[in-house]
C-alpha cells in the first residue's frame, strides 16, 4: 500500500488521522537528524498494526509531505 501523508512536527498530541485524501501524522519531534521521520514510522506502524520494518518513506524525507509504503 502506497499513500501520501502530511507531517506536523512539534505537536502536543502525536498520532495518526486519516482524512479524505491523505493521512495526517502529528509527531512531538522536531525535523532534526531524522528524528521526526523515525517517529512517523513508529506511529504509522502502530496505527496500521505492522512491524516498523514494513513501513518505508519512499519520497519526501526532508519535506512535510511524504509518500509512504507499507508492505504486508
Amino acid at each position: 500500500m502506497i499513500f501520501e501523508i502530511k507531517v506536523v512536527t512539534n505537536s502536543d498530541k502525536p498520532g495518526v488521522w486519516e482524512q479524505e485524501d491523505t493521512v495526517k501524522v502529528k509527531v512531538k519531534s522536531l525535523p532534526v537528524d531524522g528524528e521526526a521521520n523515525k517517529e512517523v514510522v513508529e506511529l504509522l506502524a502502530a496505527h496500521f498494526k505492522v512491524d516498523e520494518k514494513k513501513v518505508r518513506i519512499i519520497r519526501g524525507e526532508k519535506s512535510k509531505r511524504k509518500t509512504v509504503e507499507i508492505t504486508a
